[in-house]
């Protein structure tokens, strides 16, 4: 199997010119990881970090999941303070009771699964270039062009343009599925961002409904898999990076390996310390059944001006099953200018980001490898 690949270019155009994908690689009978697959140690994610002994206060604020629906109700306020609490902090916090059904989240994760167990050349017609739709989108790692170490995962993403473009376009495994978790997902996601940003106590009610609006005009559903690793030590699924939008919702199965990295260790007694001087800090997002995690993305934190933090996230592989994931993206469309917003500027007495056109911001972080949150510096104001 090995001597199949010895060439660098051979595996490149197998995995990402062919479309075979790591999937392809997995079933040509892969015995260990080629080395174009083998990460810097600096970026692995090293099997006894899963056992590490969490920090009790961080690890009830990632595991115990907010009940979304309380919004509606006598527990408002007090729900709209965890909300707003988890995206000050990590940026990262999960829901229950969200109101997209769970029978559609366990298709989804089923159908996600029965796709990627395709031939090659069944998924291989939604390969740029080929796919009937510029909207949609089959492909392996993040930027397979640039990367140093690719990243063990391929994905389908479907961008959304109107109802009719879903279903003639989208895969038929789960055209219909995707589009109902889209619209629902949506739905709570208008939720929490009219209280983060109803949080900042100075954007009048109806300035809030259409901000929101902007801030998530255009929706992507992306299917994430990643296959069995013969060596997840030296791998990534995904590397180290926060998301562009304004709010990601994930639907996680039951497998787990996504790690958020926490900027911010609380001790015991509610001390904070910065981590990350000598050891930079990560915690597992222990998947919870029936639930969804949010988390803050690159656009939130800029209008915000840096109040609300995205999430610095990373994927690891394993050995044993293949995992799947499926985000909804949600984030401005490419021609909506934005930065911090003036009320919260204001308030703040600086600007912490400059204004900019969010297709350029776009053109940056999707023209570059994953190097953490280093896409915001496009933004910043030194």
């Amino acid at each position: 199997m090995a001597s199949c690949f010895e060439q660098e270019d051979s595996l490149f155009n197998f995995v990402v010119r062919d479309g075979n994908g790591v999937k392809g690689l997995v079933d040509s009978g892969l015995s260990k990881v080629p080395d174009q697959y083998i990460q810097p140690p600096n970026e692995r994610i090293p099997e006894k970090m899963i056992s590490n002994s969490p920090i009790s206060i961080i690890d009830h604020q990632l595991h115990t999941p907010i009940d979304i629906s309380l919004l509606d109700g006598p527990s408002h306020d007090q729900v709209a303070e965890a909300i707003v609490k988890a995206a000050e902090s990590f940026g990262f916090f999960q829901v229950v009771n969200h109101g997209v059904p769970v029978e559609l989240l366990e298709s989804l994760k089923e159908s996600a699964h029965r796709f990627f167990e395709q031939p090659p050349e069944k998924k291989a017609v939604y390969r740029k270039g080929a796919s009937p739709s510029p909207f949609v989108k089959y492909g392996t790692s993040f930027v397979p062009d640039k990367e140093k170490a690719l990243e063990w995962k391929d994905f389908i993403s479907m961008t959304y343009t109107t109802d009719g473009d879903a279903l003639n376009y989208w895969p038929n495994h789960f055209k219909e599925g995707a589009l109902e978790y889209l619209k629902t997902a949506s739905e709570m996601v208008k939720k929490i961002l009219e209280v983060l940003i109803g949080a900042f106590g100075v954007i009048a009610d109806e300035s809030i409904v259409d901000l929101v609006d902007a801030l998530t005009g255009s929706k992507m559903v992306n299917i994430n898999f990643y296959p069995t690793c013969p060596n997840p030590d030296l791998t990534i699924g995904v590397g180290r990076h926060s998301d562009v939008g304004t709010l990601t919702v994930l639907l996680q199965d039951g497998i787990g390996g996504l790690f958020v990295k926490l900027e911010e260790v609380e001790e015991e007694c509610g001390k904070q310390k910065k981590g990350g001087a000598e050891e930079p800090q990560w915690m597992e997002i222990t998947p919870i059944p029936s639930a969804l995690v949010i988390n803050v993305g690159d656009t939130l934190q800029i209008v915000s001006n840096g109040r609300y933090k995205s999430a610095e996230h990373r994927v690891r592989t394993t050995s044993t099953q293949s995992r799947v994931s499926i985000p909804l993206f949600s984030a401005p469309l490419p021609t909506q200018k934005i930065g911090p917003l003036p009320e919260v500027v204001d308030a703040d007495g600086v600007a912490r980001y400059r204004d900019f056109v969010f297709g350029d911001y776009l053109n940056n972080f999707f023209g570059n490898t994953h190097e953490g949150k280093k896409a915001l510096d496009f933004a910043k104001i030194t």
